[in-house]
């Protein structure tokens, strides 16, 4: 590691570039992270469909939920923010509506399940419901969604183009049925049916029939969802999933810490040496960033669970892998960095799927990598990395907030890292700069202190 005095990271307002800070010394920090983006999400559609109100207790507030919210207030859901005792904001009270609204337009952002989970409810509403995004995210895949939703009997006008924007002809009910879906793209297709399916008028049988289903952990989450607001998702086969018609409970739910946002600061350890802590740590979790506590120990760190908290603790040095990370894609930026400072050449695999996110992942880190000096290749289903001593120079987040934090952490080991746009982290974590700064002040500790009071600020 390279670098003498910590000063906090430049552009805080997240306009202009973002000089990374580099790590004075090793890390001794405690930090404390929103709540998961996936469960918020996925409980929002489930309250939205539910035979009573729900209150999501610890939610995360952020670009991508924030969307969620507008979409379901556009379909005529009621969702009030009420005071809780997050740390991140308030808590979110949802009244159900049903029908849903129609004749309403849904901004999707760059937020996947926004686009994914509210095309199946649009058939819910009386009346046409447009789905457009941000131009930066019209790329991303929904040809297969759209084949399923007309198969069960939702009436979608796309325009011959397989793609956003789209409109949702809804009707106030959507038949179900049986439906075969190739999902190899994104577990997200998956999840949006089952979410939507206790509405439909005769549940759901649903196959996936691709060579490959990326995100399995996703599907676990959202089946654990549904389950504990009494749907039972029979799952005869592998790739097969059965949902009964019938309600939806209203109920209070607490959501977890995002675990695959922790990811860049427990890897920071390994990067910069000490430990970092994150708070909250569940005993269980269908989040894919679970995975972490294998994959950062495979890796050569030093983790430990103990009284609600994970430590990642450096060891003598990262170590290179081969790892199939197919169940956990999202952890591929930050896996992706340390094995740029790893003592041997690194693989990961069963990613293919991530050339579909907020940008061609798998490409990108591979451009950016090489413009530090680094050596990466791209493959047909990953990425192989082998380390090389690394310069300063612009780390591009090419609008993908993982990207974003990707630059950070390898700006606390190389000097002279500007990412060019550090606010796209706001897509999931708008406190990212002001926690990654806090990990980094002397004592460490402080990263838990500002967490609790930077919304009060």
């Amino acid at each position: 590691m390279t670098g003498s005095g910590y000063s906090p990271s430049s552009a805080p307002d997240g306009r202009g570039p973002w000089r990374a800070p580099v790590a004075a010394g090793p890390l001794h920090a405690t930090v404390t992270v929103p709540g998961s983006k996936s469960l918020t999400n996925r409980e929002l559609i489930l309250a939205s469909l539910a035979d009573g109100p729900s209150r999501l207790t610890s939610p995360l507030h952020s670009d991508d939920s924030d969307r969620m919210i507008d979409a379901l207030r556009a379909l005529g859901v009621r969702i009030e923010l009420e005071p809780g005792s997050g740390r991140f904001g308030p808590d979110i009270l949802v009244t159900p509506v049903w029908p849903l609204h129609g004749d309403s337009i849904v901004d999707c952002g760059q937020a996947g399940t926004v686009m994914r989970f509210v095309a199946a409810l649009g058939g819910f509403a009386r009346g046409d419901v447009t789905l457009t995004a941000h131009e930066s995210a019209l790329h991303r895949p929904m040809g297969a969604m759209i084949s399923a939703l007309r198969e069960v009997g939702v009436d979608i006008d796309d325009g011959g183009h397989w793609a956003l924007p789209f409109v949702v002809r809804g009707h106030g009910h959507v038949r179900g049925g049986e439906v075969t879906i190739d999902a190899s793209a994104s577990s997200q297709f998956v999840s949006g049916l089952l979410l939507a399916a206790p509405r439909f008028d005769v549940g759901l049988h649903l196959h996936h029939s691709g060579a490959r289903l990326p995100s399995i952990p996703h599907i676990d989450m959202t089946v654990e969802a549904l389950a504990h607001r009494g749907v039972h998702v029979e799952r005869p086969a592998q790739g097969e999933w059965i949902v009964p018609a019938g309600a939806v409970r209203g109920k209070d739910v607490a959501i977890e810490p995002d675990l695959s946002n922790a990811a860049p600061f427990l890897a920071a350890a390994m990067v910069a040496g000490g430990s970092v802590s994150v708070t909250g740590w569940p005993a269980h979790s269908t989040q894919p960033g679970a995975m972490l506590t294998e994959i950062l120990a495979l890796m050569g760190g030093r983790v430990q669970r103990r009284g609600g908290a994970l430590t990642v603790t450096a060891g003598s040095g990262i170590q290179g892998v081969d790892l199939d990370l197919s169940a956990a894609g999202e952890l591929t930026p930050t896996i992706f960095a340390l094995a740029a400072f790893a003592d041997s050449p690194s693989t990961l695999h069963g990613i293919g799927h991530i050339r579909g996110h907020e940008t061609d992942r798998i490409a990108a880190l591979v451009t950016e990598l090489r413009r530090l000096g680094g050596e990466a290749d791209e493959l047909p289903d990953g990425i192989r990395i082998v380390p090389r001593p690394l310069h300063g120079g612009v780390w591009q987040a090419h609008h993908d907030h993982r990207m974003a934090t990707t630059g950070a952490l390898i700006g606390l080991a190389v000097p002279g890292v500007d990412v060019d746009d550090i606010g796209t982290t706001a897509k999931t974590m708008r406190e990212f700069p002001e926690l990654w700064d806090a990990m980094l002040e002397d004592g460490g500790d402080a990263a838990t202190h500002d967490a609790e009071t930077m919304r009060a600020s």
